[in-house]
């Protein structure tokens, strides 16, 4: 062969590599479109009754209502009966009680390490993934939206906007939030920037597969809304004032849900789209009742219990999902029992990813129950509230089967029958009452099992903050928002359980104030807002005077004297790599003890 023709043969080898290239990436942008989008739309506190189509009067939330007859609603649905539980088991199918998340505080609001999400998984499928608003699974490191499976985070520190970990004096309006964890001050309210970011990730993701979380914090307290939305419900005398606000939050979230919509049809993606809409437990503010006159302030759709009941009324909420592409749209409404534990395996099937875990899993796949294709055989499912240092077997629970409750091991309702949950017919039903309670024995111990608390990682960022609300408080509740912070208000000394890792010298910050207030140790602030119609009052910030500040990490302990002119004290250790329980407090000058409120931890170089 001559040098001609060995040069063409090698031009026409490198053409056919060529050629396959191009053959194989366009075999796999053809899978990636085939693959539904996922677009997860979870509110915060909004309960069942909070929403026009399903019986409020009053409330205006047309474009949800519409969603619903495009789409499939599960009108048994249930989830945790507080906001992290809820979205631990979404993310990973299983009860909050076997990973981490038991509370909204604590130390146990962390979703364990070892736990596999949704997020990791579709990520590890070829999903671009992206999520907007509340965490509230853990404020560090490993614990984070972005660590988690999530490529693109934008979010707020703790379990709301203004809570302890947040970045400081975010009121929900031209708030400072996280971009995969830097701080990043945006104009505009808390909403409606959720909203535009997650659109912002779309477009740029229309041409692959995305999974997609915009995860609110309203309508949570405080609530703090836009005037405009106030004023649709200012003139109605049958809601308190909070009332108005809270659903005026819930009205924009619909605006902003349309504008969601909208844009999934301009882009053209809307019929290969799966969106759901949800809520993450019972109202907290949309159903009242006083207690002297009886009177009913809102609506919760008949069902007895809010936002933290046992009763139906804390954790049946609204589900709603549609995908044209999949024959999800046809304005049905399904009623056997279903959760939030189910959807991580049912989304998983959908996007046609094999998934086979190594834990168990509380949820199961519905995707031909929503489908149309077949019933859910029978089950029972567990809900609690926990909300304590450790899980307490049989507190607050209760164990639903098809229409049937048992609460707290002695009360059985049907709520086919009795929705509001007031006829107790246990001693009608004792074989009922007895199977309920052996599978919640056998349910629990299968749960306790796995139950642990988390540990933070400490020397992965140039400075790791630790804020008190992770603190591991027994009995009481540390100061888990900056409107108790400022209180000025001391809290009992509690550890934290960290991870060292790699040995070195690590300086630990003492502080009262976050560092970016840039306020000294002692100082007061006197910037007190009183509440107007659409926003809470906030306080002022009460001064607190310390003599002396202590640090414990493992078996070594130290004390210094206290300048409160500074914004930190200070101490430099040698900490060996590992785990360890970290205690750091004040000694006040008239001797009280306070846990610093918070903590930044410095790896030195």
């Amino acid at each position: 062969m001559n040098r001609l023709d060995m040069c063409a043969s090698k031009f026409t080898g490198l053409l056919a590599l060529f050629m396959l290239f191009i053959s194989c990436n366009e075999v796999k942008k053809e899978q990636s479109i085939n693959k539904p989008n996922v677009i997860i739309v979870m509110t915060d506190d909004q309960g069942y009754g909070d929403m026009a189509h399903t019986g409020n009067t009053i409330i205006k939330t047309p474009t949800i209502d519409k969603f619903a007859s495009q789409a499939v609603s599960l009108s048994n649905y249930h989830v945790g009966t507080t906001c992290s539980p809820t979205r631990a088991g979404i993310l990973t199918g299983r009860n909050s009680n076997r990973n981490g998340v038991w509370h909204t505080v604590m130390g146990a609001s962390i979703l364990n390490r070892d736990e596999v999400t949704i997020s990791d998984l579709f990520q590890k499928n070829g999903y671009k993934t992206g999520m907007f608003g509340k965490w509230h699974l853990g404020d560090n490191h490993p614990f984070l939206p972005q660590d988690r499976g999530f490529e693109e985070t934008f979010y707020h520190g703790g379990g709301g906007v203004g809570q302890t970990p947040d970045y400081w004096k975010n009121d929900y309006f031209d708030d400072t939030y996280f971009r995969n964890g830097k701080p990043e001050k945006v104009a505009g309210y808390c909403t409606d920037v959720w909203f535009d970011e997650a659109i912002k990730f779309i477009e740029n993701k229309k041409d692959d597969s995305f999974l997609c979380f915009v995860s609110l914090n309203a309508p949570h307290a405080p609530f703090n809304v836009p005037q405009k939305y106030y004023d649709l419900y200012k003139n109605e005398d049958s809601l308190l004032e909070s009332q108005k606000r809270f659903y005026g939050m819930i009205t924009n979230i619909d605006d902003n849900f349309q504008k969601l919509l909208k844009r999934l049809d301009e882009l053209g993606i809307s019929e290969n789209t799966i969106v759901i809409f949800t809520t993450d437990n019972g109202t907290a503010n949309g159903y009242l009742k006083d207690k002297k006159t009886g009177f009913v302030h809102g609506y919760n759709s008949g069902m007895r219990g809010i936002k933290g009941s046992e009763y139906d009324g804390g954790h049946r909420v609204p589900f709603i999902i549609r995908w044209p592409k999949g024959n999800l749209n046809t304005g049905k409404s399904l009623n056997d029992l279903t959760a939030h534990v189910d959807i991580f395996p049912t989304l998983t099937k959908l996007a046609g990813i094999d998934f086979s875990s190594k834990k168990v899993m509380d949820g199961m796949d519905i995707s031909q129950y929503l489908l149309n294709e077949s019933k859910i055989k029978d089950r029972y499912l567990v809900t609690d509230t926990q909300r304590v240092s450790w899980p307490i077997k049989g507190k607050n629970s209760a164990v639903m089967q098809g229409n049937w409750r048992l609460v707290n091991g002695t009360e059985l309702y049907n709520v086919s029958q009795d929705l509001g949950q007031i006829n107790n017919v246990a001693d009608q039903y004792p074989q009922r009452v007895i199977d309920m309670n052996n599978f919640y024995e056998s349910w629990w111990q299968s749960v306790i099992s796995e139950t642990k608390y988390s540990t933070i990682d400490l020397g992965v960022d140039e400075v790791d903050i630790i804020s008190c609300m992770d603190a591991r408080t027994v009995n009481y509740l540390p100061p888990w928002n900056q409107q108790k912070i400022r209180s000025g208000k001391p809290m009992k000394p509690a550890p934290f359980y960290v991870n060292f890792v790699s040995e070195g010298n690590y300086i630990f910050k003492l502080s009262r104030w976050p560092l970016e207030s840039g306020l000294a140790l002692g100082a007061e602030i006197l910037d007190a807002r009183q509440g107007t119609m659409v926003t809470d009052a906030i306080i002022k910030g009460e001064a607190m005077t310390f003599k002396n500040a202590f640090i414990k990490v493992g078996n070594q302990e130290l004390k210094i004297k206290v300048d409160n002119n500074l914004q930190t004290a200070d101490f430099e250790l040698t900490i060996p790599k590992g785990k360890t329980e970290l205690l750091a407090w004040f000694e006040l000058e008239d001797k009280t003890l306070t846990n610093s409120f918070y903590i930044n931890v410095f790896r030195s170089k």
